[in-house]
C-alpha cells in the first residue's frame, strides 16, 4: 500500500557540505515537460555502509533495474514497440531538432518514459501526440526495417498501420485503466493484463477457484495474465520459463549475487524464497516469501522486488512489477518506532466497532528509510510511504513492514518553498502560517500513521473474500488508512509520546487534506473528466463526505471572496469526529465485504467534479506555473575494483540527466526488447 505525494512543488537547490569544507549546491532540478517536473534525490548515508552492504545494495539495484520492461508491457501491449520506435527516431534524427514536429515527438517520448508507456501515470488517459502522423511515418520509413521492432514476417506498412492507429486515433485504446461504474472494466481498459476475456468471465474464473473456508488464501491473479485459449479462460504466469522470462531470469541472476552479501541468514532465506517464487510462479511460495520478509527486521538494507500493487488492474488483482532498494535511516526512525511500539493502543482505541478490531496486534515494524534506487512502478514517480505485505491474513498473523521514505520527502520539501501555492489557495494568512510552521512534521506523521498503522489495522470477518470490494477495493483501502491517520493525528497520545510538542500541529494536515480533497487536487484532472485514480478518489470521498455531513454545524465552509473559492475549517475537533464516523463505516464496509455500500460511498462522494470550481482552480493554478506531477532520476552506482578484479568499493554519482538515463536504461536494462 502506498501513499502518494500530493503537494505541488517547484525547483530549488540545497546547500550541502562538500569536500575540503567548501559549500556546493545539490541541484535537484533535472527536466520539465508537459505536466511533469523531474528531480534528483540524494542518498545520504550510503558512504557509511559497510562494503558488503554496498555490494548488497548494488546487486539488488541491478535486479530492480532489470524489471523495467515488465511494467511497461503490463501497462499496454504496444508500449515497448512504440517506445523503441520513438527512441530510434530520437537518436537517429538528422533534421532540425527545433522543428515543431520533432519537439512534439521529444515531449511524447519523455511522457512515454515517465508513464512507462503511452498512458498518463496518474490520469490513465492516452497521451496526445503534438507531432503529425505524416512526420512520424516519414521518420519511421527513414529508419528502415533494421532499426525497427518489427514482428517476424511483418512488413513496414503493416507495422505502421498498427502503430499509427494506437498513437494517433484517440478513440482506440483510450484509457489504460477504466473505473467507470457500470462498464466492462476489462474490455474498456487498455492494460495488457487480460486478452480476449470479459470482466464477468474473469470474475467467474476466480470465484470458481476461491475457497471461502480457506483462512490463508493466496492473492489470486497476482502474477498472471488472463487470456482465452480454445474458448477456455486460462492464466499465463509471470515466471522463469513463462511470460517475461528474459527479464525475470536477469532479476534472478542478480538476486543470487545479492544473496551472497546478505546481512544475516534470515535475509538470505527470504531472498532465496523470492528466487523460488520467480522460478515456480507459485502464489503459495510468494506467501512464504512474504512471511519471511515481514518477520526479518534486523537487517539495515531491504528491498521490494516483484508484482506488488494492483492499482494498474481494473479489477485490483494483478500486481504491477515494482522495485525499490533502501536502507534504514536510524536517526529518523525513532518516531516510527515509537508509533509501532504503541500499535496496540491505536488499534484498541480506534473508533471502529470492536468486531472489526484485531485482538492481538502482530509485528507492525516501522522505520524511516533512505531509497537507494527506484524501479518499475516506483519510477520515475514514486510513493513516499509503503506498507507490505498486502495479504490480509499474513498481515494479521505475521505482521507487516511499514516505511516512510525520508530522502524522497526531503527532496520534495526542499523544492516546495516559494511557489506561492499555499498563498493562492489557503483561506487566510493564518492558514498559511500554520502550514509553514507545522505541515512538514504533520505531513510526515500522516504518512507514518497511514502506512505504519492504518493499513495494518482492522480485520476481515471470517469468510469475507479479500477481493469482495472489487474495483473499489484500492480506493476504500487507501481511504481507510488515511482516515485512521487523520483521526490519530489529533490524539493527545502523540504529545504524550513526545512526537508532537504543540497539540495543534495536526490542524495543518487537516486543513491541507480538506483543501486538497475538495479543491487543489483538481489541478491534476483535465476539464470534463471524472476522478478515477484511487488515491484521488479516496481523498475526494473523505473530504466531500465530511463537508456534506458537517454542513448542519458549519464544520467546513467553501467561502467566495473576490471571485475565488476558499476552504475554511471552522471546527477542527468536530472535523475529527467526522473522520471517526467515516472511519467506522469504511472499516465496516471492508470487514464485512459490503460491496454495494462501498460503491455508493465512492460513486456519491469520490468521482464527480464540479465543472465551475474545476475551471476556477485550473485558472488559478496555471498562473503559478507549477508542474503538478514530480518524479525522479536515479543515481548511478559503479563497482570499484582493484588490479586483481576484487570489488573494493561502490561509487555513487548524481549527475545523469533524464534523457541520458532513459536511453541508457533502454540499452542496458531492456531484456524484453529487440537490440539494435
Amino acid at each position: 500500500m502506498r501513499n502518494k505525494m500530493i503537494i505541488a512543488i517547484a525547483v530549488a537547490t540545497l546547500t550541502t557540505n562538500g569536500l575540503m569544507g567548501e559549500e556546493k549546491k545539490f541541484d535537484y532540478n533535472v527536466d520539465r515537460f508537459a505536466d511533469i517536473e523531474v528531480l534528483r534525490y540524494q542518498v545520504p548515508g550510503f558512504e557509511d555502509l559497510s562494503l558488503n552492504q554496498k555490494k548488497l545494495v548494488y546487486y539488488l539495484t541491478e535486479a530492480a533495474l532489470q524489471g523495467r520492461d515488465i511494467l511497461t508491457d503490463q501497462n499496454g501491449k504496444y508500449n515497448l514497440v512504440i517506445r523503441q520506435t520513438l527512441e530510434q527516431i530520437y537518436v537517429n534524427y538528422k533534421g532540425n531538432r527545433e522543428n515543431k514536429d520533432f519537439k512534439g515527438l521529444e515531449k511524447y517520448l519523455k511522457q512515454t518514459w515517465f508513464g512507462n508507456g503511452i498512458y498518463h501515470h496518474y490520469g490513465m488517459d492516452k497521451f496526445v501526440p503534438e507531432f503529425s502522423q505524416k512526420f512520424f511515418d516519414e521518420q519511421v520509413k527513414k529508419l528502415g526495417n533494421q532499426k525497427l521492432p518489427l514482428e517476424k514476417g511483418q512488413s513496414l506498412n503493416e507495422f505502421l498501420a498498427v502503430i499509427d492507429r494506437v498513437v494517433f486515433d484517440p478513440a482506440y485504446l483510450p484509457k489504460r485503466v477504466n473505473q467507470a461504474d457500470g462498464e466492462d472494466l476489462i474490455l474498456t481498459s487498455a492494460t495488457n493484463l487480460y486478452d480476449g476475456v470479459t470482466q464477468q468471465e474473469v470474475e467467474d474464473y476466480y470465484n470458481a477457484l476461491k475457497d471461502t473456508t480457506d483462512s490463508t488464501p493466496v492473492m489470486w491473479g497476482l502474477n498472471t495474465k488472463v487470456v482465452k485459449e480454445n474458448g477456455k479462460v486460462v492464466e499465463k504466469p509471470y515466471k522463469v520459463g513463462g511470460l517475461y522470462n528474459d527479464a525475470i531470469t536477469q532479476i534472478v541472476v542478480n538476486l543470487k549475487r545479492a544473496a551472497e552479501f546478505a546481512e544475516n541468514d534470515a535475509q538470505r532465506a527470504y531472498i532465496d524464497k523470492l528466487i523460488e517464487f520467480y522460478v515456480t510462479g507459485s502464489l503459495k511460495t510468494f506467501d512464504e516469501y512474504s512471511i519471511l520478509w515481514a518477520e526479518e527486521t534486523k537487517s539495515d538494507v531491504d528491498f521490494i522486488n516483484g508484482f506488488i500493487e494492483s492499482y494498474g488492474d481494473p479489477l485490483g488483482m494483478t500486481g504491477s512489477w515494482e522495485g525499490m532498494v533502501n536502507f534504514k535511516n536510524k536517526a529518523a526512525s525513532h518516531r516510527t518506532e515509537v508509533i509501532s511500539n504503541n500499535a496496540a493502543y491505536f488499534e484498541h482505541n480506534s473508533p471502529v466497532d470492536d468486531r472489526f478490531k484485531k485482538e492481538n496486534v502482530k509485528g507492525v515494524t516501522a522505520k524511516v528509510i533512505t531509497a537507494a534506487i527506484l524501479a518499475g512502478d516506483s519510477y520515475p514517480s514514486t510513493p513516499i510511504g509503503i506498507n507490505l505485505p498486502n495479504s490480509n491474513w499474513i498481515r494479521a498473523a505475521h505482521g507487516s513492514k511499514s516505511v516512510t521514505i525520508e530522502n524522497i520527502t526531503d527532496a520534495y520539501d526542499e523544492v516546495a518553498s516559494g511557489t506561492g501555492f499555499n498563498e493562492e489557495f489557503a483561506y487566510s494568512e493564518a492558514e498559511v502560517k500554520m502550514m509553514k510552521a507545522h505541515l512538514t512534521l504533520a505531513d510526515k506523521l500522516h504518512t507514518d500513521l497511514h502506512e505504519c498503522l492504518g493499513h495494518a489495522s482492522g480485520k476481515l470477518l471470517p469468510g469475507v473474500d479479500q477481493d469482495a470490494l472489487k474495483a473499489y477495493g484500492s480506493t476504500l483501502e487507501e481511504g481507510r488508512a488515511d482516515l485512521f491517520a487523520l483521526y490519530y493525528l489529533a490524539d493527545p497520545k502523540l504529545v504524550e509520546l513526545g512526537i508532537f510538542t504543540d497539540p495543534d500541529t495536526y490542524k495543518a494536515e487537516y486543513y491541507k487534506y480538506i483543501m486538497n480533497g475538495l479543491m487543489t487536487q483538481l489541478t491534476r484532472i483535465e476539464p470534463g473528466k471524472d476522478i478515477e485514480e484511487s488515491h484521488m478518489r479516496n481523498r475526494k470521498f473523505i473530504s466531500e463526505w465530511c463537508y456534506e455531513k458537517g454542513k448542519a454545524e458549519n464544520v467546513i465552509e467553501l467561502v467566495k471572496r473576490d471571485g475565488k473559492t476558499y476552504v475554511k475549517v471552522n471546527d477542527y475537533e468536530k472535523l475529527r469526529g467526522l473522520f471517526a464516523q467515516l472511519l467506522a463505516e469504511v472499516q465496516r464496509i471492508k470487514s464485512e465485504g459490503d460491496f454495494e455500500a462501498g460503491r455508493q460511498l465512492v460513486e456519491t462522494y469520490g468521482v464527480k467534479v464540479d465543472p465551475e470550481l474545476h475551471k476556477e482552480v485550473l485558472e488559478r493554478y496555471a498562473r503559478l506555473n507549477i508542474a503538478p506531477y514530480k518524479g525522479f532520476v536515479n543515481p548511478i552506482y559503479t563497482l570499484v575494483k582493484d588490479e586483481k578484479g576484487e570489488i573494493t568499493d561502490v561509487k555513487i554519482e548524481y549527475g545523469e540527466n533524464y534523457v541520458d538515463q532513459m536511453l541508457r536504461y533502454s540499452h542496458d536494462y531492456s531484456p524484453l526488447t529487440r537490440k539494435f
